[in-house]
């Protein structure tokens, strides 16, 4: 739940840092939790997203979304799950699109730790961080608008409108040594993902660009020679009139990286609102056939990314152990869809 304000900057008003301004206009709140919301693009002057040193000016309307505090604690709830693999020291577990990894700032509630712990009765690890910042999480931590328990058993994450597979530790010993993996890049992951454009000759390749947060939206990841290593390995699956199906695997695990990355060279993942891919730009066929590709935009209702594999040591039987997963059913109807539409056209 969040707390919404539109405030009218009076006439008079000295130009003060809107975090100050807005602490010393809002009840109930701090300087840090007004900063931390707008570090999170949550708060808007005139309309755009602002920053923390912004001096406010006598008639601008400032628009504010607040949390209301968390629990202390996050709450099991019974939230189905797809479960690939469990054992007394790790889970597996197919994530569905639109379900958030861990509660963290306006999402206490309907996370997938809600639901693990819920089916674990409370058995999770109890390390409170995660090893790996990987593909497609959250632009910021909401540091100090999380419950104490909020990344229970959670070594990586995925995007909220990311599908795929994420392995869960049970206990600590068990966190540690997956965490190890992520950190010294042993994972083995594989993200499948349909994406704007034909590739031509070039079917494979390796993206190296450096990313960072976007200067002009803070919410958004963008290419910036002083950004952090990142670096994308793809290679075409299959290719259609002005859609292909790749499979990329990440050298690094940057904020929104496969997204960013994607988008950099011309090819955004197909239905991703945040990074061109759900403008209709690509061939002849398109503009003909513009009815059918707002039919598979209003069947790919978010970025058609997921991670379909993962494969790691086990940290008790010292295993390798490997798992793979079905495209999800948005995907899928996409996929079928182009096929028809290409033998139609033969």
């Amino acid at each position: 739940m969040t707390q919404k304000f539109q405030i009218l900057v009076p006439a008079g008003q000295n130009r003060e840092r809107i975090d100050v301004f807005l602490t010393n206009h809002i009840e109930n709140t701090t300087r840090s939790k007004v900063q931390e919301a707008i570090e999170a693009g949550y708060v808007l002057v005139n309309g755009k997203i602002t920053k923390p040193g912004y001096k406010v000016n006598p008639g601008d309307v400032i628009d504010i979304s607040l949390p209301k505090p968390p629990p202390q604690t996050v709450k099991a709830e019974q939230i189905p799950l797809n479960i690939v693999y469990e054992d007394d020291y790790i889970i597996v577990v197919n994530k569905p699109a639109g379900m958030v990894t861990h509660p963290a700032y306006g999402n206490y509630t309907g996370t997938l730790v809600n639901a693990l712990l819920y089916h674990c009765q409370g058995k999770l690890a109890h390390v409170n961080e995660v090893a790996d910042q990987d593909e497609d999480t959250d632009i910021k931590d909401r540091v100090g608008y999380e419950p104490l328990n909020a990344r229970a058993g959670i070594v990586h994450r995925l995007d909220k409108d990311t599908s795929g597979l994420i392995v869960v530790a049970k206990d600590d010993f068990a966190h540690s040594f997956l965490a190890k993996q992520f950190a010294n890049r042993t994972i083995e992951r594989e993200y499948w993902a349909i994406v704007w454009g034909r590739f031509g000759k070039q079917k494979k390749g390796i993206i190296e660009a450096n990313l960072a947060r976007s200067k002009s939206d803070r919410k958004k990841v963008a290419v910036s020679e002083s950004g952090k290593y990142a670096v994308t390995e793809y290679e075409v699956i299959t290719e259609f009139d002005f859609l292909s199906l790749i499979k990329l695997k990440l050298k690094t695990g940057r904020t929104h990286q496969i997204r960013v990355h994607m988008h950099h060279i011309g090819h955004p993942v197909f239905g991703d609102p945040t990074y061109g891919g759900r403008r209709i730009s690509y061939g002849e066929n398109v503009k003909k056939d513009k009815l059918f590709v707002e039919e598979l935009l209003g069947i790919m209702k978010r970025q058609a990314l997921h991670a379909k594999t993962i494969g790691f040591i086990h940290p008790i039987t010292k295993e390798k152990m490997f798992f793979d997963s079905k495209l999800p059913v948005d995907m899928q109807k996409v996929l079928r869809l182009l096929k028809s539409y290409n033998q139609d056209d033969q």
